[in-house]
């Protein structure tokens, strides 16, 4: 019993940065991705061709090669100083989690009809009125479902921080491997995912009943 509550800590410590990890890269893909979006969607066609091959780049290579390269590549390809272990997985998670939320907004976006648009241009209203006050709600509510996959998936993408020492849920309960060869620990950190990913997931089904009046 003492052991397992020995364990139980040290997996809720590993937790606390897992949930860091997800809530800022959240923080920073979320918007990131409108101005990524809005870049791949311009009519000026360079920016168009740069911002979408990035996201073909970023949506076509591992997370883990990201991290590494995030990590390692400053110092090895410039001689720069290496930047903290935490700050570059932030840094690499929120850059490929805000190429794949550009694409979901795109999706949105497009999916709307230009009927709406042009209605809103006969009220008078400008582009900007037009998206923030007849667009953007639809959009959120068409977006929702995707974004809620992608969300749930960096849940577990977060043990990937572990590939450059970072000390998540997952390092700490392999760290029991190695150290007192316990396997156990490894299944138990499936029950802090398991948890989380079950309360977005309530979450998510909230937020899209509370929309379901917009049924277009």
């Amino acid at each position: 019993m003492e052991l397992f509550g020995t364990v139980s800590l040290e997996l809720l410590r590993g937790f606390g940065q897992t949930l860091e990890i997800f809530f800022l890269t959240l923080a920073f893909a979320i918007p990131l991705g409108l101005p990524i979006c809005f870049g791949s969607m311009s009519k000026f066609l360079p920016l168009r061709i740069l911002t979408r091959s990035i996201v073909w780049v970023i949506r076509g290579t591992p997370l883990m090669l990201q991290l590494i390269v995030v990590f390692f590549g400053p110092g090895l390809l410039f001689s720069l100083p290496a930047m903290g272990r935490k700050e570059a997985v932030i840094l690499a998670f929120s850059i490929n989690y805000a190429c794949y939320f550009s694409e979901i907004y795109r999706g949105g976006i497009e999916s709307i009809s230009k009927g709406q648009y042009e209605a809103g241009q006969v009220l008078g209203l400008t582009q900007t009125q037009i998206f923030f006050r007849i667009i953007l709600l639809q959009v959120v509510k068409r977006v929702l479902p995707p974004m809620g996959n992608e969300i749930i998936t960096l849940v577990k993408d977060t043990s990937l921080a572990r590939v450059i020492a970072v000390y998540e849920v997952m390092w700490m309960g392999e760290s029991f491997i190695k150290s007192d060869g316990l396997i156990w620990p490894m299944f138990y950190t499936a029950v802090f995912y398991l948890l989380f990913s079950g309360v977005l997931t309530v979450l998510f089904d909230r937020i899209e009943q509370k929309l379901d009046y917009f049924r277009g």
